[in-house]
This record gives C-alpha cells, structure tokens and sequence, in this order.
C-alpha cells in the first residue's frame, strides 16, 4: 500500500516523512500499523482506492471477521486532521478543503484491540482543480492537472455543460503520477466553451473535474467553407481538414465541422508567398504532419525561389509548435553523408508517415540528358526520388526514379517527367504505391520496409501492366491522377483502390487528347478499381464523373469513410473547389454530403473522426 504525505505544511506538522522515487511518502513510526498487507488480518475495507477533490467527501465501509471495535486513522493519525483529512467513528472521510498540490492519503481500518496485527488500508487520491490556460493557436486552450497517481486525463467539453465533445485521454508521464496537460481543440472562434477532466487512475479510481470555462479567439483567415448535407442524407460523423494551395491564405491548413464551422487552423510565421502546405495530416500520436515547400515545377520554369522560403515538413502538435522537422538542407546533407550522389531538388506534394516512426519524403531530382529524341541538345529533366529517414532524420534508404524509369517514356508536360504527388504504405506485404501525374501511373515499388531492392513490380495505368476490364481502354484509366487511396482492408493481392482523375491528358476513344483540341475528353472523375495483382487485371467497379463543366485539371484526393460512402475532392473545379460526400452503392451516385471554398483550391481535403486519434465527433 502507498502512504504519502500531502505537502510542505503536512510534512512540517507530521513526522517520519521522506522521498522515494519522486513522491513523498508517509513512512508510519512503530506505534502505527505497519503498511503491508500480507498482515492485514482479519479487516476488510471497502473501496481500497478513490479519487477526490479537495473538501469531498467519502463513506469507507470495514469489517472485522468475528467482530470487534474498530478505530479510525489518516496517515497514521487517529481521526486525521484538518491537513491530511479527517475520518469519523464509521469511516466517512472528509478530504481537506485546500491544498497545494495533489496528494494521496491512507485511510486505515484497525481493530482495536490488535492494531498492528489486524487492520486494513485504502487510498484516497486527493486532486487539486486543474488549470485552463490558453496556447498560442486562438481556438485550442491548454487544461494541466497533476496527479498523484499514474493514470489518465481526458476532457470533455463544449458549448454548455452538456459538453458533448472530448479529447483523447491523455497518461501520466511517470509511474508515480505526475503533470498531464491536454491540449483541447475543436472549438468555434470567439466562443464561450465549458470544461472539464474525466480522470482515470491506474487503481480504478475515478473523478469527474470541476467545470472550468474558455473564451477562444480569432483564428487567422482561411478559405470560406460553404458546407451542408444533401436533403434527406446523414454524412458519415467527423470533421474536414483542409489544405488551401492558392492563395495564399493566412492559415492554409485548417479543420471544419460538417457544417463549415472553422474549428482548427495551423500557420507558419516563416516562409514566403511561394510556400505552400502540401499536405496536411494528422498522425497516430496526435500530431500533425505537414510538408511546406514550393511548387516542384518552378525548378524548370526559371524564375528563382525567394529567400527565407521553407522547404521542410514539420511535425507539429495542435496548438502549433513543431516537434521534429527535416529541411531540404539536412536532406541533403544526410544523402551526402551516405555517399549518394543526387542533384536534389525541394521535398513536393507528400509525405508518409510509417509505423516505425520513419518518414518516406518525396523529393524532386533532375539530370541533364544530350540529344533525346524530339529534344535537341541538353535537356535538363525532374524526376523524383523516395527516401526513407529515421527517427533522427537520417537516410535509410533512397529510390530514385531516374534509376527504374524509362526517361523516354513522357507522355505528359516533359521535362517535368514524373511529378509524383501521393505515396501509400501497403501494410499487407511493406512495399510502396506511388502516383506519378505525369506518367498517368501508380507504381508499386519493392520497398519492404526499407529492405526492398526499389525494383518497380507493376505499373498501373494506360499503357502499364494491367488490362482494364469492365471499361474502355484507354479512355478508362485516369490521368493525370492526384490522391489515391485504398479501399479495401488488403493492401495486396486482390485489392481496391480510389483515385482522384483529373482528366488531364486523356486520350478518348477517338484518339484526341485532352489539352489539345479534345474538350470532350476532358472531364474528371473518381473511379475505383478492383486490382488483382496476379492476373493483372484491373476492374472498373464505379465511376462518378463531373460534368465537363467542372473539370478539375489538378489536385484533389478520394477516401473511403466509415460508412461505405466515398469523399472526393475536385480541387481546381470552375471557381474553386467542391467536395463531396457520395453513396456509390446503388444503381446511380448519390450526392450525401457537399462542401465549396469560393476563388481557393483545396489541394487535399481528408475526413477525419476528430482531431484526435481514436475519438469519434
């Protein structure tokens, strides 16, 4: 059993304390009993563990087999007293009305007439009211509270005492208790908010905090989300977060709830108007990962990158402040150190988060070629390299496209030959799928968590490995594709995938391109196939297609929700950028759900159960 003191005060008026192992603890003189339970007795006491706020109170029921009188003691002393509690004839416990700090206290049950042989003891954790204070992102408040004890933290909240929203649960970093902050997000722009900690001990014991209040402020602007479920249609539960390319806005990532309510922004005070996050994710640890970089293309487009701008992904928690980050320039030089020899580029368009704790980055790369066919003299090409870099942001391993491709094979916007945008980790079998927008492929790359040889095992996509069934080849396929994902548990074998098609260099039936004199052919969509890797086969299962007059000719993702529906968003439609929510399961799509941003490009927009791993909104 634990036998603690409650502070300086106590520790003054009681004797016989010390420390062990960060906590103060009550070490009894002889003439108490003594605080091993294998000599208990014959005493039981009932509960052995509860938690309490300063001033409450708790009824603590004991037995003596056989019967017997009874005394009552508090940290040692008979009755206790107005700095550890007090404790009446028949176990009722008052805790005392002020402390310092949190604390745990004996309460003890002896016979009286063999206290030190029989007896029992139970522990109340005594925990001061935690602190609300606010962070330097306006719409997330920091609740703190220590305690005495290992356990956990959550805290509910919302507009009245209702609450209705919680955060995760958040432990105490040490075994012997200790200081839990919980960062609440997830709350409206200059709102009165309610909360309050649910706190769980390690023991069982539980308490239900006070209720505290929070006043947020002024977020930094971000788009205008114009968002509302179609007549009817329940959307499957969560928030969106958004990731704004152009302009360049204030907060370009930021979260919504379904009804467009801007409930979480992110910005980054550095970096200059080229910079741009691309993309915005939230991690298993409640982090974000963000990449802020510049658009790849500009390397061939002449005009140079400003100073002072960022080329870097960043790990950083909800009230803003970054944990880890990689530049461009410690990539470079940790491929230096390994002896690679690559004409690095900037970090673009993604970046994937492993379970071990590695991040894959998604770099450019150029090489300078003489005399390529159609392409007289040098011509200096971008492709893309893949590195794998540890905990301590060291390479691991290096894929470089230049080095699996063929450079001649450039169907689209060459010398920017492959602008890769999206990388997916295949959990089934640790290899890599990588969509490369200018190849109007997905590739899947020998990866096996860093162990694989790089070699490209399949290319999905017109003109790739796979023959399309259940559709016309080549209009079919997509093109010019941003933000696959899976969608289905496998990641291998026989699988689903989503992609977001563009449309961008799609060849009709006719043979016209899009982007050239072929307007008909330019239209995007959001089909979702059925791979199977070993008869190479590629089944159109559903296809939803814009209007023409919607044609979103880059960015975008599509994503599976919990609910069977799939969510896409069309990036760069006629005057901004629509995501929808669709039923692909009848015989027609169903609209469920729809979002706008008026005059800004959304270059991901993800569905998220809340902004915290675990927790469903």
């Amino acid at each position: 059993m634990r036998w603690f003191c409650l502070g300086a005060t106590a520790i003054a008026l009681l004797t016989g304390c010390g420390l062990e192992n960060g906590n103060t603890m009550r070490v009894p003189p002889p003439s108490e009993p003594p605080p091993s339970a294998a000599e208990s007795g014959s005493v039981t006491i009932s509960p052995q563990y509860v938690a309490l706020a300063p001033g409450g109170a708790h009824h603590f029921q004991a037995a003596v087999q056989g019967g017997g009188a009874m005394y009552w003691m508090v940290n040692g002393i008979r009755g206790g007293d107005g700095f550890v509690g007090r404790v009446d004839a028949n176990g009722n416990y008052s805790a005392p009305a002020q402390l310092a700090l949190s604390a745990n206290v004996t309460v003890t049950a002896a016979l009286a007439a063999s206290p030190g042989a029989n007896y029992a003891t139970a522990v109340a954790s005594i925990i001061v009211p935690g602190m609300v204070t606010p962070t330097g992102n306006a719409q997330v408040a920091e609740y703190s509270i220590y305690l005495p004890a290992p356990g956990a933290v959550r805290v509910d909240f919302g507009a009245d005492t209702k609450y209705g929203l919680n955060t995760w649960a958040q432990p105490t970093p040490s075994p012997n208790g200790g200081d839990v902050s919980v960062y609440v997000a997830g709350m409206r722009a200059q709102s009165l908010y309610h909360m309050r900690a649910q706190v769980t001990l390690t023991d069982g014991a539980l308490l239900t905090e006070t209720d505290h209040t929070f006043t947020t402020g002024t977020p930094p602007r971000t788009a205008v989300v114009t968002a509302a479920a179609s007549g009817g249609q329940t959307p499957s539960a969560g928030i969106e977060l958004f990731d704004t390319v152009v302009p360049h806005e204030a907060a370009q990532s930021f979260a919504t709830d379904l009804q467009g309510n801007v409930i979480w922004t992110y910005i980054y005070t550095d970096g200059t108007k080229v910079d741009a996050i691309q993309p915005a994710q939230l991690l298993p640890n409640g982090h974000f990962l963000v990449l802020i970089s510049y658009a790849s293309s500009i390397a061939l487009k002449g005009p140079a990158v400003p100073p002072k701008t960022v080329d870097a992904v960043r790990e950083v928690d909800l009230a803003g402040n970054t944990i880890r980050q990689i530049t461009h320039d410690d990539l470079a030089n940790t491929l230096i150190e390994k002896g690679y020899n690559i004409q690095l580029g900037n970090l673009h368009h993604d970046v994937l988060a492993l379970p071990n704790g590695h991040w894959i980055l998604l770099a450019t790369a150029s090489q300078s070629f003489n005399a390529l066919p159609g392409y007289p003299g040098a011509t200096r090409v971008l492709g893309d390299i893949l590195v794998d870099v540890d905990s301590n942001n060291q390479a691991v391993w290096v894929w470089n496209g230049f080095d699996h491709l063929d450079v001649n094979r450039h169907p689209y916007l060459f010398p920017d030959w492959t602008h890769s945008n999206s990388i997916l980790y295949s959990a089934d079998d640790h290899d890599l799928l990588l969509s490369m927008r200018h190849q109007n492929w997905i590739i899947k790359i020998d990866y096996a968590d860093g162990q694989g040889s790089g070699r490209i095992l399949w290319r999905l996509g017109s003109g790739g490995d796979f023959k399309l069934v259940g559709g016309e080849d080549p209009t079919d396929w997509f093109y010019a594709q941003h933000g696959p994902n899976f969608f289905s548990q496998n990641t291998s074998g026989v699988f689903r995938l989503g992609v977001m098609d563009n449309g961008d260099d799609r060849q009709s039936s006719d043979g016209v391109l899009c982007g050239t004199n072929g307007a008909p052919a330019c239209y995007s969509s959001a089909p979702i196939y059925q791979i199977d890797e070993t008869g190479r086969t590629a089944t159109l299962l559903s296809r939803y297609t814009l209007p023409p007059s919607l044609y979103s000719f880059f960015g975008g993702n599509i994503q599976q929700l919990p609910n069977g529906d799939a969510q896409a968003d069309f990036c760069a439609v006629q005057g901004g950028s629509l995501i929808q929510e669709l039923n692909l399961g009848g015989s027609a799509p169903q609209i469920v759900w729809q979002a706008q941003t008026a005059l800004t490009l959304q270059y991901r927009v993800d569905r998220l159960p809340s902004l915290y791993p675990g927790v469903q909104w």
